[in-house]
């Protein structure tokens, strides 16, 4: 929103939907409204600052448990942390039938980080957007207006794509690594209409290798969509809920109170999904 533009409900949620940017144009290193037409090669660096700084907020709290933690009678968030490996593994367990030693840790790692990306949804919408314009003001001279934090990692879909890419990149490298290029090559264009008669089975690669391949690009789509409209809907929510002022406190209580089964069941449904996916490519069925 530009400077003396009036303040209307579309462009308060505007303002916080959009992602504090950094690119490189022709003049140099931009900000913001000056990406737009920067291209490809335009960071978010408000998703990438909050899902990093959470990444090692989970990886040093996990550390400094595992350093600390005792035979005897454990702390409450040693037991908690102990809870939380133990329900994973068992999912794991249940869920992957080949083996590997990275699923369970990976497992893991996906369901607490994707949990804490998901929590910042909690944070009241004005916050820490408000603390942002402040800092951009006093130093470094920056309209208010023109300094954008968005702090949910979770309802950037470049942030989930990142997170889903991750997860195909697994699920070929399991294919290979299980069936080999060629048992790989096989399941893509044999599959899922087989036959014993050679002519016929040429004839039917085509139709195989296209319902495949969309099948198995379907499957990081889905990861990636359904944790982005989940989360983006729910925070659209609680921008709504702040534009109506003081009366939003009972509103947010209550949204927010559902908002925590949200977050936890997304989180659970990536871990889920990733721990079946990479079961169905380590599987060697063919």
């Amino acid at each position: 929103m530009a400077a003396g533009e009036e303040l209307t409900l579309s462009s308060h949620i505007q303002h916080h939907l959009t992602n504090a940017k950094v690119c490189t144009t022709e003049a140099g290193v931009s900000f913001n409204k000056a990406c737009s037409e920067a291209g490809f090669w335009t960071w978010h660096i408000d998703t990438l600052a909050w899902s990093v700084g959470l990444g090692i907020l989970f990886l040093w709290l996990f550390r400094s448990t595992a350093k600390k933690s005792t035979t005897g009678v454990p702390g409450k968030f040693q037991c908690f942390v102990e809870m939380l490996v133990e329900f994973v593994a068992d999912n794991v367990k249940d869920t992957y039938h080949g083996k590997s030693r990275l699923i369970a840790p990976l497992a893991l790692t996906i369901f607490v980080w994707v949990f804490l990306l998901n929590l910042m949804d909690l944070v009241p919408v004005d916050i820490l957007p408000w603390i942002a314009q402040q800092v951009g003001a006093q130093a470094f001279g920056m309209d208010p207006h023109d300094v954008y934090m968005k702090i949910v990692p979770t309802t950037d879909i470049n942030m989930t794509a990142a997170l889903a890419l991750g997860v195909f990149i697994l699920m070929i490298g399991y294919s290979i690594r299980i069936k080999g290029v060629t048992g790989f090559v096989k399941e893509l264009t044999l599959h899922p209409f087989s036959t014993s008669n050679l002519p016929l089975q040429i004839v039917l690669i085509p139709f195989n290798l296209l319902l495949e391949l969309i099948a198995l690009v379907a499957k990081p789509f889905s990861l990636a969509l359904r944790l982005f409209g989940n989360l983006y809907a729910g925070e659209m929510i609680f921008i709504l809920i702040g534009a109506i002022g003081l009366m939003q406190l009972p509103l947010h209580f209550a949204w927010a109170v559902f908002h925590i089964l949200v977050i936890v069941l997304q989180a659970f449904v990536f871990m889920m999904l990733t721990i079946v996916y990479l079961s169905m490519a380590s599987s060697d069925n063919h």
